[in-house]
C-alpha cells in the first residue's frame, strides 16, 4: 500500500488548536448537554474489543474518563500538539500512545486505517465532515462504509451548522435528507445553513444532537455506530 504522508503539527485551524481550546474552557457550561449527550451514546457503544483508536479526539472535552478505561490499548491520531499533551494530561490513567499518521486526506487513508489496526474499534472523534473531502467524486459515506466493513467504528460528527440556533426542536425521528433535516431546523428564516455531506454517514440516519459550539455557531451533530466486523 502506498505510505501515508506524516501528521503535520497544526496549532491554528479551524476545527481545532489555541482557539478551540480557548473555546472549550469560556463556553464549557455551553457544552454541557451536548457532552453528556456523546457521554451516552459513548456508554451505550460496546464494541467488542479492548483496542480503541481515536480519531482526532483534540484534547478530550466530549469524552469520560470511565468510557476509555474500557480499554486496555488506545491510539491517539491528532495532529494538534497542545491537543496531545492535554489529552495525556486530562486522562493520565489511559493506556494512550500516539500515532503520527496523516490517514484522514490522502485518498486510500482510511484503507490504511483499517489495515493498520485490524482488531481495534475506531472512533472518529467529530472530525469527519471537518479534515475530509471528497475523492475522485466518492462521497464520503461511501468511502467510509466501504474501507471500514469489516471494522467495528462509531463516529459522531457535523450534519448541518448555521450562525444561529435551530428555531425548532430536533425532530424524534429524521428525515431522509440533510436539506429536508435544514427545512425542518430553519426554514423559512433565510439562514445560511452548511451542509457537511456526512447526514446517514452509516447508511441510514443517526440520532441527533445540538452543539452551540459559539455564539453564532450552532451544529447538529450525527451519531452513527457500524456492527460490521
Amino acid at each position: 500500500m502506498t505510505e501515508l504522508p506524516r501528521l503535520t503539527d497544526r496549532w491554528l485551524s479551524e476545527s481545532g488548536g489555541l482557539i478551540y481550546h480557548w473555546r472549550a474552557w469560556r463556553y464549557r457550561a455551553a457544552w454541557a448537554a451536548f457532552n453528556a449527550r456523546v457521554c451516552d451514546w459513548l456508554r451505550q457503544w460496546v464494541p467488542p474489543t479492548t483496542s480503541l483508536v481515536l480519531i482526532g479526539p483534540s484534547a478530550g472535552y466530549t469524552l469520560a474518563a470511565r468510557f476509555l478505561a474500557r480499554f486496555d490499548d488506545i491510539t491517539a491520531i491528532e495532529p494538534d500538539p497542545l491537543a496531545r499533551w492535554l489529552l495525556r494530561r486530562r486522562f493520565a490513567a489511559a493506556p494512550l500512545h500516539f500515532e503520527p499518521v496523516d490517514y484522514l486526506t490522502h485518498p486510500a487513508g482510511l484503507a490504511h486505517l483499517a489495515a493498520r489496526h485490524p482488531q481495534a474499534a475506531l472512533l472518529f472523534c467529530n472530525v469527519l465532515g471537518q479534515n475530509v473531502g471528497t475523492h475522485a467524486g466518492t462521497p464520503l459515506a461511501h468511502r467510509v462504509r466501504r474501507a471500514l466493513h469489516n471494522h467495528h467504528w462509531a463516529s459522531y460528527h457535523d450534519v448541518l451548522s448555521a450562525p444561529q440556533a435551530p428555531l425548532h426542536p430536533l425532530p424524534a425521528t429524521a428525515p431522509d435528507t440533510a436539506a429536508a433535516l435544514a427545512e425542518q431546523l430553519w426554514g423559512g428564516s433565510g439562514i445560511e445553513v452548511c451542509d457537511h455531506d456526512t447526514f446517514g454517514l452509516g447508511g441510514s440516519a443517526g440520532t441527533l444532537a445540538l452543539w452551540p459550539l459559539a455564539p453564532g455557531q450552532h451544529h447538529v451533530i450525527e451519531w452513527i455506530v457500524s456492527t460490521s466486523g
